[in-house]
């Protein structure tokens, strides 16, 4: 069945580093955009960034950029979310997310609505 199954998540003090993991299955997902979001406790789920099919474009939120860098091995089905100088307010469950099939750079693909597979999600908390 369509699946996206994330890993990697868990506990780090601020300015530390995390690198989550998304893996793919039941559909081609090479063929893709893929997103991640966060939710944190009370607040809505929010983007965080994207990947086009090809991994040749990505976009990011302004409180993230120049620390986050999404990646993608599609012969691995997996997109990957690395996180550096982690800080409290990063604290959220985060999501991995779908869209497709698409062939879109994707800029555009900032809302929830805008996927159709999501992942279960993984929690990252980061300590003061």
């Amino acid at each position: 069945q369509v699946q996206l199954v994330e890993s990697g998540g868990g506990l780090v003090q601020a300015g530390g580093s995390l690198r989550l993991s998304c893996t793919a299955s039941g559909f081609t997902f090479s063929t893709y955009y893929m997103g991640w979001f966060r939710q944190a406790p009370g607040k809505d789920r929010d983007f965080v960034t994207g990947i086009s099919y090809s991994g040749g474009s990505t976009y990011y939120e302004d409180s993230v950029k120049g620390r986050f860098t999404i990646s993608r091995d599609n012969a691995k089905n997996t997109v990957y979310l690395q996180m550096n100088s982690l800080k409290p307010e990063d604290t959220a469950v985060y999501y991995c997310a779908a869209r497709g099939p698409t062939y879109s750079t994707g800029s555009g693909y900032t809302q929830p609505h805008d996927y159709n597979v999501w992942g279960q999600g993984t929690q990252v908390t980061v300590s003061s």
